[in-house]
């Protein structure tokens, strides 16, 4: 089993470190992460700038981009062959609920499966890295477990799975859950520069809104692994229909 590894924390970071090295033990794994902490950059790509790929001391190798650029390039002509697995992670925090759009740890895993290979994305629920090697061996461990159900190497999937900061002996088992629901984001705050001008940072997550028995967030605040599987398509079925006449208005308009 062939797998490639990425994470939006950058390569040095303990997350991606303890993942290599517990991944490392179960399959021949290559590291391709960004340079710097790329937290919230989602699925960008760089397309207005030309990117440089570096190795490090312990053959990881680092990109000056995002965590979907890494993927990207790796893909499609640095690795020379095709994983049969993308893991991204651990993530320095959660990555529950609304945060799937955001993240570049998801972005990360969701590029790989944009080009029909099986990616995970793994975040640990606080940040801090406490428990680190605890949520490694868990992630392992969900490899393991499945490519021996023949997961691997099959039709592309999309999975993201937060695990709760706690000792091995005491994390709960993995639950199925859907995503849950933030409330809006906290204040922007504004500071003046040196310069005397005024600047601003993005506010804090929201807390949980929808974290009733079933999402991401009840799951894991119990003490339980929460896996969420995710699709890329963000049609909204559902309201095909109600736009249906409204949709037929405006092609009258327009012709």
């Amino acid at each position: 089993m062939k797998i490639l590894i990425c994470n939006d924390d950058g390569f040095q970071a303990p997350g991606i470190v303890s993942l290599h090295d517990a991944l490392r033990t179960v399959a021949d794994v290559e590291v391709v992460a960004p340079e710097h902490n790329n937290s919230a950059k989602s699925n960008a790509l760089t397309l207005n700038a030309p990117l440089y790929v570096h190795k490090a001391y312990n053959g990881f190798r680092y990109v000056n981009g995002t965590p979907a650029d890494c993927v990207h390039i790796a893909l499609t002509g640095l690795l020379g062959y095709r994983p049969d697995l993308v893991v991204s992670g651990i993530n320095n925090g959660a990555n529950m609920g609304d945060d799937t759009i955001y993240s570049g740890t998801v972005g990360a895993a969701m590029e790989g499966f944009l080009f029909g290979i099986p990616s995970i994305a793994f975040s640990q629920v606080d940040k801090g890295w406490a428990e680190i090697e605890a949520a490694a061996a868990t992630a392992r461990q969900m490899v393991q477990d499945m490519q021996s159900q023949q997961l691997i190497g099959t039709a592309p999937w999309l999975l993201n799975v937060n695990i709760p900061n706690m000792p091995l002996e005491a994390l709960k088992s993995i639950k199925l859950c859907r995503l849950g629901r933030r409330h809006s984001a906290e204040q922007a705050i504004q500071q003046l520069s040196p310069r005397g001008e005024t600047m601003y940072w993005i506010g804090s997550a929201g807390a949980g809104k929808d974290d009733s028995e079933g999402t991401d967030f009840h799951a894991t605040a119990h003490g339980h692994v929460a896996m969420t599987p995710l699709k890329v398509d963000l049609t909204d079925y559902d309201s095909l229909g109600y736009w249906a006449q409204t949709a037929s208005k405006l092609a009258g308009v327009a012709s």
